[in-house]
Order: C-alpha cells, then structure tokens, then sequence
C-alpha cells in the first residue's frame, strides 16, 4: 500500500469520529420491522414511513429509531401544531 493511501484511511478514521461534519439530505431506507418492511424516506428534514401508524400520526417507531442514528448528520423538522384563531 502506498504512502497517499495510507494518508487517506487516516483521514478517513478520524472523519468517521467526527459524524458532524455529513449532513444528509435525503434518502430511501428499507427497515425491517416486527410485523412487516416498511420503506422510509428522507428529504431535507421531512420523514415519511409506509406503516400505518406513520399514516395516522405523522411520526412512529421506525422513523424515530432512524433519527436516533442519523442524530447529528440530519436536521429535524419539528411541526408545530396550528395555533387557534382568535377573532375579536
């Protein structure tokens, strides 16, 4: 193995330690879950998960599992829920 090689799995060890440094914009993951695979995307901030508890809550166990090892290399997007109309 030449010398600019080494250099470069070098870098590499330490740009692995430093997961900060990746921000991901958008994927397509496959997850296997307990009773089904389910297909979860990614695009800036914005997850999507084929289970239907993602249908009917906009958030479940898949893609949280995925934001827990994805932590420092995706940006989140928290909505928030619509505040009242106050007429007066």
């Amino acid at each position: 193995m030449d010398s600019a090689m080494i250099g470069k799995i070098m870098k590499a060890r330490q740009y692995a330690k430093e997961p900060e440094r990746v921000h991901i914009k958008s994927f397509v993951a496959e997850f296997q879950g307990n009773h089904d695979v389910y297909e979860i995307t990614y695009e800036e901030g914005s997850w999507h998960c084929t289970c239907r508890f993602f249908a009917q809550r906009g958030r479940c166990s898949h893609t949280m599992a995925l934001e827990k090892l994805l932590a420092p290399m995706v940006s989140f997007v928290v909505e928030e829920p619509a505040s009242p109309v106050v007429s007066g």
